[in-house]
């Protein structure tokens, strides 16, 4: 797959990313279905094969149990094109979400993600929203921190991952790149992605198959298609699976 302009960032992503929720975390899960968590070498295989179809985009979080720390220990040091996300503001810890939006918290779950990702410094850092999002943007630490992680140069582009449209609006002031949920059966953000689109923000689109409701290769063709549109992540632990979902992008793309 070829890789496209995330906004003004200077990278490029590709247009399938992968979602590394289910290697590191199966308790508290929104799924119809429970999995067993895979080990480490399996985790190993399934990276090397998203390598080998193209997918270098990984997004993942704190949130996500082992995920940050075992995409630190299956991804290449060093890789052309190589992308990761993660996120900051929830943790999951002995079964339960926490949140924490403080200067503190915040410098201390990225000086967290930097040592378990083994990375120097990172691509982009996403807020995590608990969908509070006019709480968090406007009476919390976080904008302003990650925005000073940045100048420090720890941070190479900061966004928002929330769960309002007028979050989404609120964030195109200071973001790099917006993560919001799309598909056919919610286009609320939509002019939110074209507004972005026009200023310059990357757009990723999270949940794009509404969760597995949607046939895959339709909704891919559906987020993919619009313009505005960087990147659609998908996760999964079936390594078939999501090659259909690549060979379905490709022909959505007509390569």
């Amino acid at each position: 797959m070829d890789h496209r302009p995330l906004g003004k960032t200077g990278l490029g992503v590709v247009p399938l990313g992968f979602g590394a929720f289910k290697i590191g975390r199966n308790q508290g899960i929104k799924y119809a279905h429970g999995y067993e968590l895979p080990g480490l070498s399996e985790v190993q295989e399934l990276v090397d094969g998203l390598l080998a179809l193209g997918v270098d985009y990984f997004d993942t979080a704190p949130a996500y149990g082992l995920s940050e720390e075992r995409l630190g220990k299956t991804l290449p040091a060093h890789r052309d094109g190589l992308v990761i996300s993660t996120k900051v503001g929830e943790l999951f810890e002995d079964g339960v979400s926490h949140y924490d939006f403080t200067d503190a918290g915040v410098r201390h779950s990225v000086s967290r993600s930097l040592a378990r990702l083994n990375r120097q410094t990172l691509d982009i850092v996403f807020i995590h929203s608990n969908g509070q999002d006019d709480h968090i943007l406007h009476q919390t630490d976080v904008v302003s921190t990650l925005k000073s992680l940045k100048a420090d140069g720890v941070i190479k582009n900061i966004g928002f991952s929330g769960k309002t449209v007028a979050g989404a609006a609120a964030s195109l002031a200071w973001a790099d790149v917006l993560m919001v949920e799309y598909h056919l059966e919610d286009r609320s953000h939509e002019q939110i992605i074209a507004e972005a689109a026009d200023q310059g923000v990357g757009v990723v689109v999270k949940k794009g198959l509404a969760s597995g409701r949607l046939p895959a290769e339709q909704a891919i063709e559906f987020v993919l298609k619009n313009p505005g549109v960087s990147s659609l992540i998908v996760g999964g632990l079936n390594l078939a699976h999501i090659q259909s979902n690549v060979a379905a992008a490709r022909r959505v793309l007509g390569r």
